[in-house]
């Protein structure tokens, strides 16, 4: 909970403490209480802002600042004195104390988060790209004259000279936001209102600000997110990335994503259809392309051939490219067929493509939830081997072998699921309940896997560190490493 927020739920439990047991007769005690929570109930709502898991904390201490001042000032019978009236009063806050405690559990659990600080030494600049593919059709939608279009977010390293605040985790316009959050609540079966209060959640970067001056170029990494999500789930990676001196490219892989927005107000959301294996190629043959496009045009950045602040800032040479679940079989994907990619990390992803892949010739790193030892067992007492997705995952089990056996990191972290590799687990501890995140500490879970992709990037694209790649770690007792014979 914020600051004011606190506050107002503490003074609404001082007057309902005043009303119950301070003597109507002490004025200065009462008027004290009552001004003191208008004034942090004022302060609340215009600097903090409203948000309706505070309902009923808003009405009750308005009704109880009333209540209270009348009081003091004489103003209103003493019903105490009654047994009758000791009765409703007694009973009456019971059913107060209810509301207020579910009132501020739902504050608790539905929090208006923050991401987590960087820990590189740079401040972090972020800039929108919006961009068309002419040359590919777009094939998800019903329009054959539809092109292929991308919204692709740039993540670098600032000083931030102007002092601009950090940015709105989402949209900042009212519209385009309702829009947004509409998405959502539609494919959830929610109100819009659940989701209002997400405008109040911030990143850690300023937007559009100046990259900071370099002698040289700096690596670039692009960023895939899982399928049904966004690339908004993945801002916190993508900051800690550029705090230590990377260029990172996001993707949203449009009508693949829970909301994806345009300059023009346009909002597309999940109509991406993936029932079978090869719908799963399809889909995947589309992201690999999305990928490839969007190196394309950070080549065309790079140049000037499109002008922008980037021209002779991305070092082409110095490519890797990550993703989470789909995003991350996209990034083994690309990494095998892109030759510009030098190396790449698959966060928790089952392959695309597994026919002619275990020739991987670069440096690869794989990242599994810490279900994969018990998956893994279970899977080698399967009884049913002619089966095709066991199959497939026969293929991907000696594809990761075969980058075990060329030196490329394969772990897992204990206390983890799919979705502790996005940031979706800062969003509320209920996530929890629902087992798409693990027992894991939300925030610990994250750094360890920045920790590691930063130390597998630094070594492969800068030609530092690597040591936590290397093996066990007594820092991060979480993290196992997979090693090729258990494969």
């Amino acid at each position: 909970m914020r600051l004011f927020e606190v506050l107002l739920v503490l003074s609404c439990f001082a007057l309902l403490a005043d009303l119950l047991f301070v003597k109507r007769s002490a004025k200065k005690t009462g008027l004290v209480v009552g001004v003191g929570s208008s004034v942090i109930l004022l302060i609340q709502l215009f600097v903090e802002g409203y948000r309706w898991q505070l309902l009923v904390v808003y009405i009750m201490t308005a009704l109880l600042i009333l209540i209270v001042i009348l009081r003091h000032l004489g103003k209103m019978g003493n019903i105490g004195n009654m047994k009758a009236g000791k009765l409703l009063k007694y009973s009456s806050s019971s059913i107060i104390v209810i509301l207020l405690v579910v009132s501020t559990a739902l504050s608790v659990y539905l929090p208006v988060f923050h991401l987590p600080k960087p820990e590189g030494p740079e401040k972090v600049g972020t800039q929108s790209f919006h961009f068309t593919d002419q040359n590919r059709d777009e094939v998800l939608t019903e329009d054959p004259s539809d092109k292929r279009e991308l919204m692709v977010q740039v993540w670098y390293p600032t000083e931030n000279s102007s002092n601009k605040k950090s940015e709105a985790l989402f949209p900042k316009d009212k519209a385009m936001f309702k829009k947004y959050i509409q998405t959502y609540s539609n494919s959830l079966n929610l109100p819009d209102f659940v989701f209002d209060y997400w405008k109040y959640s911030t990143t850690n970067s300023y937007d559009n600000v100046e990259l900071l001056p370099s002698t040289s170029p700096y690596p670039v990494v692009l960023l895939s997110h899982g399928m049904g999500t966004s690339k908004v789930l993945h801002a916190s990676q993508a900051e800690n990335l550029a705090s230590h001196g990377y260029i990172v490219v996001t993707i949203d892989h449009t009508y693949s994503t829970f909301a994806t927005i345009f300059p023009d107000g346009r909002v597309t959301d999940y109509t991406t259809k993936m029932t079978t294996v090869e719908d799963r190629r399809r889909i995947g043959n589309i992201w690999t392309k999305d990928v490839e496009f969007v190196l394309n045009q950070m080549e065309q950045l790079n140049s000037g051939a499109i002008e922008s602040q980037f021209k002779g800032k991305i070092d082409l040479n110095n490519i890797g490219v990550m993703g989470h679940s789909f995003g991350g079989a996209t990034a083994f994907n690309t990494a095998y067929l892109d030759p510009r990619i030098k190396a790449g990390v698959n966060m928790d992803g089952s392959l695309i493509e597994v026919d002619n892949r275990d020739d991987l010739n670069k440096p690869f790193m794989f990242i599994r939830s810490g279900v994969f030892k018990d998956w893994l067992t279970d899977f080698k007492k399967d009884t049913h081997p002619d089966n095709e997705v066991t199959k497939q995952l026969e293929e991907e089990l000696h594809i990761i072998k075969n980058v075990i056996n060329q030196g490329g990191p394969a772990i897992y972290i204990e206390g983890t699921q799919h979705f502790n590799f996005t940031d979706l687990q800062f969003y509320s501890e209920l996530i929890k309940l629902t087992g798409i995140t693990g027992d894991i500490n939300g925030t610990r879970g994250s750094s360890i896997v920045n920790h590691y992709v930063l130390d597998f990037f630094d070594k492969q694209l800068k030609g530092t560190g690597g040591d936590l790649i290397q093996g066990p770690n007594d820092s991060y007792p979480e993290v196992k490493f997979i090693k090729a014979e258990e494969l």
